[in-house]
């Protein structure tokens, strides 16, 4: 009886609970993907040679592996890939040399993605951790805009890396046969960027600040304003959000590319600010389309490529 009971109050739960946050997806393409063997062991030629070298996996043997971010999400980005690899080459069924284990396993990696924007901002990193194969490789966290993300990623190769050994020079890494992959990542952001709400609606305003309403709606091509959170860290210092109140002048810049999606076409922010005196509210403006259709609106926010819950506000004539 007592489970029966427990069952029909279980069914009596919303559905909307059950529902889990869906993840974003980030797609991080890189070039110039070379992995580097540890096959020398004397030091004084690790490094030296200036020609391309090869090498083979073996058991006992650490590797880096080295590739450059060149796109996020089809958008122009710079950055590093790098992975410290103990690949093992484990095999059912083993050759001499080979480690035996149930299944055929390539050892376990630690990788970082350090993302830049084409300008040289730094914009955050994703620390993930696996094996190779099977499958992802678990998302442990990250620094910047991907401060506290978790999720997973899975690498699909469209050209082999290069196979060198630690005696080639690491200089050359771009000057000689590389790979070429795609990151492809399923990230739980720790925080959103979120527009505020508050009794009347979404916290977007007119130039003289009044709030948008029903009453005293946005017009086409006028410059709105809105308080979000969620934004991340601000020029010059980068201190993690929440730790330090933003200044008034000079204004702190977000240092993430901020978007906002209006009806479905994404555009960039005209400003992104910290909101002076506070810790983690913003201030983006942005213009609302001359061609927007009357009548409701949504809208929504993107930064670092992490887009954020949606709203709607009304246009009128």
């Amino acid at each position: 009886m007592k489970l029966t009971c427990l069952l029909t109050a279980l069914a009596a739960v919303p559905l909307l609970a059950q529902v889990q946050e869906q993840p974003v997806v980030l797609t991080i393409d890189i070039e110039n993907h070379v992995l580097y063997r540890g096959t020398v062991f004397d030091a004084t030629k690790l490094a030296k040679d200036p020609s391309t070298t090869t090498s083979v996996n073996q058991a006992f043997v650490d590797a880096v592996s080295v590739g450059d971010i060149v796109t996020v999400n089809g958008r122009p980005a710079k950055g590093l890939w790098q992975t410290t690899v103990y690949a093992m080459p484990y095999r059912a069924a083993p050759q001499p040399g080979q480690p035996i284990a149930d299944f055929d396993l390539g050892g376990t990696l630690h990788s970082t993605f350090h993302v830049y924007l084409p300008d040289g901002t730094y914009v955050g990193t994703i620390s993930s951790t696996g094996a190779t194969p099977p499958g992802g490789h678990v998302v442990m966290g990250g620094l910047g805009a991907f401060l506290g993300v978790i999720g997973e990623h899975r690498i699909r190769t469209i050209v082999p890396n290069g196979q060198a050994s630690t005696a080639e020079d690491p200089a050359n890494r771009r000057n000689r046969p590389g790979g070429k992959a795609q990151a492809i990542f399923y990230l739980y952001p720790k925080f959103r960027p979120t527009v505020q709400t508050t009794p009347a609606g979404p916290a977007i305003y007119h130039a003289d600040f009044s709030p948008v309403t029903t009453e005293n709606p946005a017009r086409r091509g006028e410059l709105l304003i809105v308080r979000a959170m969620g934004l991340g860290l601000v020029k010059p210092d980068l201190a993690p959000s929440g730790t330090v109140r933003f200044s008034g002048e000079p204004v702190q810049e977000v240092n993430s590319p901020v978007d906002v999606t209006f009806n479905g076409k994404e555009g960039p922010a005209v400003n992104k600010v910290g909101w002076p005196g506070e810790t983690d509210v913003y201030r983006v403006d942005f213009r609302v389309p001359s061609d927007a259709a009357l009548g409701t609106a949504t809208l929504n926010l993107t930064a670092a490529w992490i887009p954020g819950p949606a709203v709607s506000i009304p246009i009128g004539q």
